[in-house]
């Protein structure tokens, strides 16, 4: 069964409804404790290029499951009112996966504009241990 919709259509579409923000504006809001950083791309991606110093990381597979209080595998760190500001590697897997905990009614979720690329190209910290 051939593809009707596109995956470029689908990211488009989530960054057009959730609030995007960008490597500086997230740092600044990750050391005043306003948001917290959510990594989202998975392990080994982690070790090839680094992560952001205090950022949480929820692989893409789980996010939903740790986000809902119902779930069994639910995760304190999702339980606040703090800015919960979504990372992966370009943007694309973090709108996906915001606009889906948006649809789970959260409202305290925003995407890191270009991703940890962005992030890293804007100078911000990399940790690479």
């Amino acid at each position: 069964m051939p593809v009707t919709r596109h995956v470029a259509d689908m990211v488009a579409e989530a960054q057009a409804i959730i609030p995007r923000i960008s490597p500086e504006d997230a740092a600044t809001m990750q050391s005043s404790g306003e948001a917290v950083l959510v990594d989202i791309r998975d392990i080994r991606e982690l070790a090839k290029t680094g992560r952001i110093r205090d950022a949480v990381h929820a692989p893409r597979g789980m996010i939903e499951f740790w986000v809902d209080p119902q779930s069994p595998y639910h995760k304190e760190a999702f339980a606040t009112d703090k800015k919960l500001i979504l990372v992966c590697a370009s943007g694309w897997r973090s709108a996906l996966a915001a606009k889906t905990l948006m649809e789970m009614g959260m409202d305290n979720v925003y995407d890191l504009e270009g991703g940890f690329s962005a992030w890293a190209k804007s100078g911000q910290t990399v940790i690479t241990e």
